[in-house]
């Protein structure tokens, strides 16, 4: 099975892509390990995330609160609006260090 979570170093961006539930939720901790190590903000790009429930939320919050602690910051970006509801939802979002960019609706 492919990772739909990744991580890149230059520029810092961690993607998250497909199905994200508690099935895959190992799947994703060899990325975010690495973005557990950041020293710099942080994109994580949600443009490819079909399917999200609440343990992915916990897992970016976990990243967001590390990042904050180096002297980051937290984009979240792309969000489709079923993600962005769950991210809304569980204050993702309202996290200190946390900025969310969404496309306007039309």
């Amino acid at each position: 099975m492919s990772r739909i979570v990744t991580f890149c170093e230059n520029p810092t961006v961690l993607t998250c892509s497909g199905d994200e539930d508690r099935a895959t939720q190992s799947l994703r901790r060899p990325a975010l390990s690495r973005a557990l190590r950041t020293k710099r903000d942080l994109l994580v790009d949600l443009s490819e995330l079909s399917f999200a429930d609440a343990s992915l939320m916990v897992d970016l919050a976990m990243v967001a609160r590390r990042v904050r602690q180096a002297g980051g910051r937290m984009t979240l970006r792309g969000a489709q609006p079923h993600i962005q509801r769950l991210i809304e939802l569980v204050g993702l979002d309202r996290l200190p260090g946390v900025a969310a960019e969404w496309a306007a609706l039309a």
